[in-house]
């Protein structure tokens, strides 16, 4: 009975020190872009536009309310494609961003969609 308990006891240690070190999404910055349905981009935090952010990881949540555009994120050892060309709903990646500039464009629109910030 008392290995019994000894082990349940270290089972719960074990599963909270995890919890502890595990990254929680919940703590991480959120950033939200949107592209469409019209010929627009932007990236916001907290419903402002995003001019200069932390070097820090992001939960990037794209709103593609557009089969025709995509949004795709570059910069310091950063080259994602967010949404693609023929994807319309919601995605969330998790990046980690570094000093320097980004870019937010739609590919196939990129002379008139796009967007950049500066992280410091």
């Amino acid at each position: 009975m008392i290995r019994f308990r000894t082990l349940i006891l270290l089972a719960a240690v074990i599963a909270g020190a995890l919890a502890l070190s595990a990254p929680s999404q919940a703590a991480l910055p959120k950033l939200t872009g949107t592209v469409g349905p019209g010929f627009t981009i932007t990236l916001t935090r907290l419903g402002k536009k995003v001019t200069t952010a932390k070097a820090v990881r992001y939960s990037i949540t794209v709103a593609d309310k557009s089969n025709i555009h995509n949004f795709h994120l570059i910069g310091p050892g950063v080259n994602r494609e967010i949404t693609t060309i023929g994807f319309v709903g919601t995605k969330t990646v998790i990046v980690k961003l570094k000093k320097g500039t980004y870019r937010f464009i739609c590919d196939p629109h990129a002379t008139t969609m796009k967007g950049s910030f500066k992280v410091l």
